[in-house]
């Protein structure tokens, strides 16, 4: 049970509000002594009499009984107030019984003193009679009875509600009532908050802001008042509470009081920082990468200028020992110098390619590069045209469909088919002349193995470049875009690891998807997925 604040004098003079004087169902009012305050006209209809208030007392009027017969005890208040959603029975002045259900309840003033009492009757007499006379209950004695349980759903639906604090104000913000919801958000009970400021629930910063004055003028001024913010509990915690102010009016239009209704959303506060952490953090790391592009930059220029030229002087250099000097040299010492021209160039190769790595920008980058539609079919002659010595030299077969137009970024995907028929030219089976077959057909995202998306209807160009080379175990078959992955020896094979890991960024910045096949002696085929 959940009392009710009364401020006001409980006597005639209370302003009650015009609908209850309306309610079909009896309400009426008595204070501490006893004395009736208040009633409505529902009420003396049903005890068949008008009584005076101020004057008479509840036991002046109709008798009542428990559905034994024995009385009940209406002047000892702790028996009263305990004696909820009860049937008894009422014995009107003019000897008439009636069946009523009993609903009493507390009244304070601001000082939490009980003031007086609020009570309900239900007639359910006509219900009982027809309960008696036939198991067949009429439709108006159904109807009845619903409308009997429908009052006490409402009696009870507002303080058994706990997700809501609903909270009843007088016009001044003073707690008049109390559900089971604001115990358990707010950590206080009934006789704990009754006759105080609703501002109690409010940090000192909020109440020295006077925000709680604040939203009950709002509420006033526009009819409703909401707010979310932290607020303050029983036990000293925190909560963020989503909380809406309404007005409650009389049939003159005045204010009578306001009902405040308040969510905890501390668990939706607390995720939506947690998002905001996580954003913060986000973008601390990327202006770390920022700065470690800027880093990367500063390699690069540093690598194409300051590193490249001494090693074009070593290689110049020791060329011309190996060339000039050979007279002077020992075997070994001129096996030396062949090594060391050797790993020049593989320096120098290393160097190129990571240059190209770096160059082959990101796709946030890559996206203020403007992209041309381009036939990719004159891309991969224009690449093969690049190898046809090392073509020749080995008696490679090329066989390659006839690319369509699409828009790319012209240098990156010339690099691209550099990269694929370089490594196809590179990794051949001794005494095998190499062949590449290079295909191509437009496919949607369904086909494109473990690719899981919204739009699984989008349509791209399927391009394989597939050759009879070493090739590699299928456990490598990601491994291979790695950045500086070898999977063969680097002194049979020639190569700086971070040809496929171009091609991958390359596909990428477009973005499409790349995928490697390999067996061991039977080849390898590269898959490009790009958007069409």
């Amino acid at each position: 049970m959940h009392a009710t604040l009364l401020t006001q004098d409980t006597s005639a003079n209370y302003p009650w509000p015009d609908f209850i004087k309306r309610l079909p169902i009896a309400v009426y009012a008595y204070n501490e002594n006893g004395i009736l305050t208040y009633y409505n006209q529902a009420a003396a209809g049903l005890w068949g009499c008008e009584p005076v208030t101020g004057k008479d007392t509840w036991s002046d009027l109709p008798g009542i009984y428990y559905p034994d017969g024995s009385p009940f005890p209406i002047k000892q208040f702790s028996v009263v107030l305990n004696t909820i959603n009860t049937e008894l029975i009422m014995e009107r002045p003019d000897g008439e019984r009636r069946n009523i259900v009993f609903n009493p309840q507390p009244l304070y003033d601001e000082q939490g003193q009980l003031k007086g009492v609020l009570n309900t009757l239900t007639d359910i007499t006509a219900y009982r009679q027809q309960e008696q006379t036939t198991s067949n209950p009429s439709a108006d004695t159904r109807h009845h009875e619903a409308l009997i349980k429908s009052e006490q759903r409402f009696h009870n639906m507002i303080d058994e509600i706990q997700d809501y604090a609903i909270i009843l104000l007088d016009s001044k913000g003073y707690i008049q009532n109390w559900n089971q919801g604001a115990e358990k958000i707010k950590g206080y009970k009934a006789e704990e908050v009754m006759g105080k400021n609703f501002s109690i629930f409010y940090t000192a910063g909020d109440r020295e802001q006077q925000l709680p004055e604040q939203l009950i003028a709002e509420a006033i001024s526009k009819g409703r008042a909401s707010y979310e913010g932290w607020r303050v509990k029983k036990d000293g915690s925190m909560f963020w509470g989503s909380m809406v102010i309404t007005a409650l009016h009389d049939i003159d239009n005045n204010i009578t009081g306001f009902i405040k209704v308040t969510r905890d959303l501390t668990e939706k506060k607390l995720a939506e920082e947690r998002q905001l952490e996580h954003a913060r953090l986000l973008e601390q790391k990327n202006r770390q990468l920022e700065q470690m592009n800027q880093e990367l930059s500063s390699f690069v220029y540093i690598a194409s200028h300051d590193l490249q030229e001494p090693l074009r002087k070593i290689e110049t250099l020791s060329s011309y020992i190996i060339e000039y000097e050979k007279l002077q040299l020992s075997e070994k010492g001129a096996e030396f110098f062949r090594r060391l021209n050797n790993t020049a160039a593989q320096m120098k190769a290393l160097i190129k390619d990571l240059l190209v790595y770096a160059q082959t920008t990101s796709i946030e980058q890559t996206e203020q590069i403007q992209k041309v539609p381009v036939s990719l079919y004159l891309l991969l002659q224009e690449a093969i045209e690049a190898y046809r010595e090392k073509l020749d030299e080995t008696k490679a077969v090329i066989e390659a469909d006839p690319l369509p137009e699409l828009p790319v970024i012209p240098f990156q995907f010339r690099q691209l088919f550099s990269n694929l028929l370089s490594n196809s030219l590179k990794y051949t089976q001794h005494g095998i002349t190499p062949h590449i077959i290079v295909r191509a057909e437009y496919i949607t995202a369904t086909a494109i193995p473990h690719l899981a998306g919204s739009d699984m209807q989008k349509k791209y160009l399927h391009i394989t470049f597939k050759d009879n080379g070493i090739g590699f175990e299928p456990v490598y078959n990601e491994q291979v875009f790695k950045i500086f992955q070898r999977l063969h020896n680097k002194t049979k094979y020639s190569g700086t690891g971070i040809g496929l890991a171009i091609c991958k960024r390359i596909v990428e910045n477009h973005n499409g998807f790349i995928t490697a096949e390999g067996m061991t002696n039977k080849g390898t085929t590269i898959h490009l997925y790009i958007p069409a």
